[in-house]
């Protein structure tokens, strides 16, 4: 069983940083994809970076030049630095992964439980 713990959010005020964590444990041997995804309330899901198996970094326009995702496999973590934040930036973020979970192709996939990113003066 694999878990994804989320750390980080809190109030912050406009043009502030946050940095988020999400820890994966459990039976792991690497991270295949990665990502942050957000929650506004009253709007859907919406992808905010990602990293995929093959390495490539995406972000959605909104962060772009904003928000820096990266990985420490070593420490099954990964990351979202959040600068320069706006009212608008405020939500629930989530990180999904999916991992391999042995070295025979077995994967988990899902997500960490959310934590709350408020931006306001």
């Amino acid at each position: 069983q694999v878990q994804l713990v989320e750390s980080g959010g809190g109030l912050v005020q406009p043009g502030g940083s946050l940095r988020l964590s999400c820890v994966a444990s459990g039976r792991i041997v690497s991270f295949n994809d990665m990502g942050w995804y957000r929650q506004a309330p009253g709007k859907e899901r919406e992808l905010v970076a990602e990293i995929t198996r093959s390495g490539n970094i995406n972000y959605s326009n909104f962060v772009k030049g904003r928000f820096t995702i990266s990985s420490d496999n070593a420490k099954n973590t990964f990351y979202l630095q959040m600068s320069r934040l706006k009212p608008e930036d405020t939500a629930v973020y989530s990180c999904n992964a999916e991992v391999a979970i042995d070295y025979d192709g077995a994967t988990w996939w899902g997500w960490g439980q959310g934590t709350q990113v408020t931006v306001s003066s």
